[in-house]
């Protein structure tokens, strides 16, 4: 989270600098400062936006409306104006949050560690499974595990997409093969052949399985922690 990138855009330079500071006390390494719509219009998408409701060539309103038919990072609307309605165009505009100055800065940083970590966990494909040993990428069809990416092609592909959906659930033989191979009547050996080239791929002692392991007379579970 701490990688994240960050545009505030604030005409008040005190704020801004405020701003700037406490996020970088609080570890956000890589925050950009603007005071105008046309400087916040130039820069590369960001991960999170701060925006002024009100600035000198134009509004926080219309730069949101425009990062929306670009990107869902969160927007935040920083406003002395205080009334309902501008709330409530702040919010039809994109916004995830409207705060109101002043403001308390430690309940600022809050909010925006709140609505980062659930980006952050939406942002994340329900194809792209990580966990602390290996990754899986489903839509580039990619397997790396100790840095190394490799592609998976055929039945370990779905084999190893159909275990991972499943993860910390057991599997029997029959589901695993009915829905890799099409078949309910299920073939032990190329079942056992199959996971016995994933465990090649994915554990540190292929022998002594840490991550696929055997269920003794059902099938197969993958562990592991996400």
């Amino acid at each position: 989270m701490l990688e994240t990138k960050i545009l505030v855009v604030e005409d008040e330079a005190a704020i801004a600098d405020m701003i700037e500071i406490i996020l970088r006390k609080e570890g956000f390494k890589h925050v950009t400062v603007c005071g105008s719509m046309a400087c916040a219009l130039q820069q590369p998408l960001a991960d999170f936006y701060m925006l002024d409701v009100m600035l000198p060539d134009g509004t926080g309103l219309a730069i949101a409306e425009t990062l929306r038919t670009k990107t869902d990072a969160p927007i935040f609307f920083l406003s002395a104006k205080v009334s309902d309605a501008d709330k409530l165009k702040g919010f039809m505009s994109g916004a995830d949050d409207y705060i109101t100055k002043p403001f308390n800065p430690l309940e600022l940083v809050a909010r925006v560690k709140v609505h980062l970590a659930r980006y952050h966990k939406q942002s994340v494909s329900k194809n792209n499974y990580v966990f602390s040993n290996f990754t899986f990428n489903v839509d580039a069809a990619e397997l790396t595990v100790n840095g190394h990416t490799e592609m998976l092609s055929g039945r370990l592909f779905y084999l190893l997409q159909y275990l991972c959906e499943h993860a910390g659930q057991v599997l029997s033989k029959e589901q695993i093969y009915n829905h890799v191979w099409g078949d309910p009547i299920y073939d032990d050996n190329t079942i056992m052949v199959h996971i016995r080239k994933l465990r090649e791929k994915i554990e540190a002692m292929p022998s002594k399985p840490k991550v696929i392991i055997t269920v003794r007379g059902i099938g197969y579970k993958l562990v592991g922690e996400r």
